[in-house]
């Protein structure tokens, strides 16, 4: 019989818990609300987990393993959720410990980036590439890294907190920092961007549908985005040399938008065999991403998958 995982994808707004198959084969997903406290929510998980396996019937003995994902700041050595931004009241909590007492599972805990980063490097548009950056581009810029066909963390956790980058002198707030990579690129961004212009508080999601339209304050702001996303993306390419860079969500949605400027920008400022080396594209995986992000760390967990092993002789 093949292995099951189940796969928690932790959320600001919801928190999904899904029950996955063999090669990524999806069961059965439950929802809920991220309300309350840590321990109110830890135990709607545990009873989402019942309610999955039960209703499946999945005996104890195929499920392998838990994988969470979570925006950061995180301690996945630690199995520790270190007060992120978007979970109030999520102070150091030892989700991994409680889980894995709970369910008897192995559990595994990483960065939403770094998540979607192997998600992606799975089943998605990095599939086959032994160094790849996968970017959120969503409501923030976070990057996760593969390196060497392995997951690259850091020394504490740290790695691919691109958004942090002064990428101007001056410029739009984002990740706590004027002229940030993250002020320009990301929904926030777009937003402030906008809103400078316009005196208007909008979404990114409204202002690349006006760009689309043809609004000229709007197509201002995209052309200024994609500015600083190729600038950065530069930077990227001619540090790291990698084969492949995935970008998330905003570019999914809106590729025709950024790549023309981005990549004039990127033409201009790399150097020419790295960038010769390395493609740039929209995410694949879609509205399935957050639950094989929490997939993939399951999975990469509990075997370590490597390039050689993952590309040449396929796990599942």
């Amino acid at each position: 019989m093949e292995k099951c995982y189940i796969a928690l994808d932790i959320g600001g707004t919801k928190t999904a818990v899904s029950l996955w198959e063999g090669d990524a084969t999806l069961i059965q997903k439950v929802q809920f609300p991220t309300r309350g406290t840590p321990d109110e929510v830890i135990e709607k998980v545990l009873g989402a987990i019942d309610q999955l396996t039960g209703s499946a019937s999945v005996e104890k003995s195929r499920l392998a393993a838990l994988g969470i994902s979570c925006g950061g700041p995180l301690d996945s050595k630690r199995g520790l959720i270190l007060s992120p931004p978007n979970l109030p009241g999520w102070d150091e909590v030892p989700v991994v410990s409680l889980l894995q007492e709970k369910t008897g599972l192995p559990c595994f805990l990483e960065n939403d980036a770094n998540a979607c980063a192997l998600a992606e490097w799975y089943w998605g548009a990095g599939r086959g590439y032994r160094d790849m950056a996968f970017l959120t581009f969503g409501t923030g810029l976070g990057c996760g890294l593969i390196l060497n066909g392995q997951l690259y963390r850091g020394a504490g956790d740290l790695a691919g907190e691109v958004g942090h980058i002064r990428i101007a002198e001056d410029g739009p707030e984002g990740y706590g920092k004027r002229g940030s990579w993250e002020g320009y690129c990301s929904g926030g961004g777009l937003s402030r961007l906008y809103a400078e212009r316009t005196g208007r508080a909008e979404t990114g999601k409204y202002i690349c549908d006006a760009a689309e339209a043809g609004e000229p304050e709007a197509l201002q702001v995209i052309n200024e985005c994609a500015f600083y996303l190729g600038r950065g993306l530069s930077l990227l390419i001619d540090i790291l040399n990698p084969q492949c860079i995935v970008l998330g969500s905003i570019f999914v949605r809106s590729e025709g938008l950024f790549r023309p400027l981005m990549e004039s920008i990127i033409a201009r400022e790399t150097l020419d065999a790295s960038r010769g080396q390395c493609v740039i594209l929209p995410a694949q995986l879609g509205e399935l991403l957050g639950d094989k992000a929490a997939l993939g760390v399951a999975i990469n967990g509990t075997s370590g998958i490597k390039y050689t092993t993952f590309c040449e002789h396929h796990p599942f």
